[in-house]
């Protein structure tokens, strides 16, 4: 090996992907562990870390070339010895200058000052923070000033984090790309108005409010009509989630409905006031949509539904089907508290979508009337690949035996389904039609009934949701 030519063994050598591997590799000889040092390019440390500022010390000389660089510490205990501190990340800054990409994950000991060391990454283009209590908006804001190519940002359960002048600072630079932000109390949509002109190169954002922290709060039509109605330049936007929040029309994130004509992927789920013409108006702009997921609020105590229709109906759904004829994936779902009658999307509404569109996968959860004669129906899909029907208690055998002529359909998952037994699969038994079988928490299936039924077969029954 030491008459191999250092240019072959790098290229050998890069092609090992997994971490446990490389570990190995680098101990076989002094010339595989020096190539191996070079060209490590990430690493993953949490509670192993010990002592954690000299340990990450002494990863950072070793790995001098790392791009890319995670510390999770989920399920730390005391007893595991001290977290990483503001010191420590102060020493990986210095000692990484080229880092990209840092996630810092259950690191309750770093504070705004350790954030800060970051700032003297220049090359830093994502931050992502998971539960960092202990970093405020002042942090955000001392990184985000020195790390002015920052397209990517994460902000996952970060509660003392504010909307104060980091909002505003991103803004202006107009670099950021993908914004992520979820259970941030501190934060609402209203507060979004503040990234101004950098709405024009967002590409992806996720936004999810804490549901048991506003559901605490009054949040009547009067405290919705202070936000501020806006004009967004969204026109890059490619993918959409909004998670429990309000939609009042022309404030806070409404104003992205009907605006994003790039929009590949959207996701909608328990958005308080979202109407037929803001489905509407997003179908007829984003005709390039593939994805598309709607699960409806069960809450209807809301004082801001008073002034609004308290469900879609299949108008959403046709517009759906008559403009975007590229969507490839539905996903209709409703929560445990609601009842059926409250629903009114109809069978005709997602079937005139299946018709229209080349559907590839349909996931229907707690969709009541969805029956056999919707499973019918789907015999005549000619692009349904993959099927996922979750507490859908109206398929009965006679619905699952209609798989076996569902002409491209290769994935088939079930669960707490009520009405079908071990009969539906019968016709599927050493057909080897689908690829792939998921039976989940069905009462009256049994993992003999489905052996056979797929090329993979998964099984697990857990009936504690029927009590």
């Amino acid at each position: 090996m030491d008459e191999l030519p250092e240019q072959l063994l790098w290229e050998i050598l890069v092609r090992i992907n997994k971490t446990v591997d490389r570990n190995s590799t680098s101990l076989a000889c002094k010339l595989f562990h020096k190539v191996d040092n070079e060209q490590r390019r990430s690493l993953r440390v949490g509670c192993g870390l010990h002592p954690a500022n000299e340990a990450l010390t002494s990863l950072c000389k070793r790995f001098s070339n790392l791009v890319k660089v995670e510390i999770t510490y989920s399920g730390w205990m005391s007893k595991l010895g001290k977290q990483l501190d503001d010191e420590g990340l102060g020493m990986l800054s210095n000692l990484c200058p080229s880092l990209t990409d840092v996630t810092l994950s259950y690191c309750t000991f770093i504070t705004d000052s350790g954030l800060s060391h970051m700032a003297s990454c220049s090359k830093l283009l994502a931050l992502k923070l998971n539960f960092t209590p202990r970093i405020t908006g002042c942090g955000i804001l001392s990184l985000v000033v020195g790390c002015k190519n920052l397209t990517v940002l994460h902000l996952i359960r970060c509660l003392n984090v504010s909307s104060v002048e980091w909002l505003e600072y991103l803004g202006k630079l107009e670099k950021l790309e993908d914004l992520s932000i979820k259970n941030c109390r501190a934060i609402g949509e209203g507060d979004l108005i503040k990234l101004g002109p950098t709405w024009r190169k967002i590409k992806r954002l996720q936004f999810e409010v804490d549901v048991n922290y506003r559901y605490m709060k009054v949040y009547d039509q009067l405290a919705v009509d202070r936000w501020q109605k806006q004009l967004v330049p969204c026109e890059n936007m490619q993918e959409l989630s909004l998670v429990n929040c309000i939609i009042s029309p022309g404030r806070g994130l409404a104003c992205l409905l009907g605006k994003c004509k790039n929009l590949e992927k959207i996701h909608l789920d328990m958005c308080v006031g979202v109407r037929d013409c803001d489905i509407i108006r997003l179908a007829q702009k984003s005709r390039n949509l593939r994805s598309i997921s709607l699960q409806g609020p069960s809450d209807f105590s809301l004082p801001l539904l008073l002034n609004n229709p308290l469900r879609l109906t299949d108008e959403s759904l046709k517009a759906v089907a008559q403009n975007c004829l590229m969507l490839e994936s539905i996903r209709i779902s409703f929560t445990d508290g609601e009842f059926p009658s409250f629903s009114s999307f109809t069978l005709n509404g997602i079937l005139a979508v299946i018709q229209s569109c080349p559907i590839r996968k349909l996931s229907l959860d707690h969709v009541y009337y969805f029956n056999d004669a919707g499973m019918e129906a789907l015999c005549s899909a000619q692009y349904l690949e993959t099927l996922e029907l979750v507490r859908c208690q109206e398929i009965t055998d006679e619905g699952v035996q209609l798989v076996a002529q569902f002409p491209q359909l290769s994935v088939l998952r079930l669960g707490k389904c009520l009405g079908v037994t071990d009969d539906g699969f019968k016709p599927l038994v050493g057909s080897y039609k689908l690829e792939s079988l998921t039976v989940e928490d069905c009462p009256q299936i049994s993992e003999r009934g489905v052996q056979g039924a797929a090329r993979s077969v998964s099984f697990k029954q857990d009936l504690s949701w029927l009590y």
